[in-house]
């Protein structure tokens, strides 16, 4: 069963950086729908995205710090030595699935799902997941917690303030149409 704090996520750094897609990931782990994991490499990553899309570092690094003080217990220690015995099509996204493995995750949650070859990634008892499958499948097994958490991510919104339907309407820009469709039919 997917609702579950025991469920571990991994989340890559392409789900981290759009706020939008971040924002509902940390919402939905605040409500204990799942665990999310990540490393040191997968946050350096993260941190370099921002700085190149213009954000000053010491604000990236700020950003970085207050999720592992939201979530302390998300940091994967000790995986960088499963790395090199990872293969994958890209050998950049090996620290991904190696920081999966020692977190004994059953989801790496990514928008690159090519990168992860199913049935590899599956010997380890692991799925890929984009996270608009992720949230509908929450959503799916707990409809009422799944909005507590999507409508405390509208009310923290204040700078400026959006309704229910804007989120909505972002979330569609932001590729995730059928979660944005779900949450709609829930209100």
């Amino acid at each position: 069963m997917i609702y579950s704090v025991t469920f571990k996520c991994v989340l890559d750094t392409n789900v981290i950086y759009p706020l939008w897609i971040r924002d509902l990931l940390m919402w939905f782990a605040f409500y204990e729908l799942y665990t999310p994991k990540w490393s040191t490499t997968i946050f350096d990553e993260w941190i370099a995205v921002m700085q190149r899309k213009g954000i000053d570092p010491k604000e990236a690094i700020r950003r970085a710090n207050k999720m592992n003080e939201a979530f302390p217990d998300a940091l994967v220690q000790q995986y960088e030595q499963l790395i090199e015995t990872v293969e994958l099509p890209d050998i950049n996204d090996r620290h991904v699935v190696a920081a999966a493995i020692k977190a004994n995750a059953h989801i790496i949650i990514t928008n690159n799902k090519k990168d992860f070859p199913v049935d590899y990634v599956a010997s380890f008892g692991i799925k890929v997941k984009k996270p608009d499958d992720f949230f509908t499948d929450i959503i799916d097994l707990n409809h009422e917690v799944s909005l507590q958490a999507f409508r405390s991510l509208v009310l923290n919104k204040r700078n400026p303030p959006y309704n229910e339907y804007e989120v909505l309407d972002i979330f569609r820009k932001n590729g995730l149409k059928n979660t944005a469709d779900y949450l709609h039919a829930l209100i």
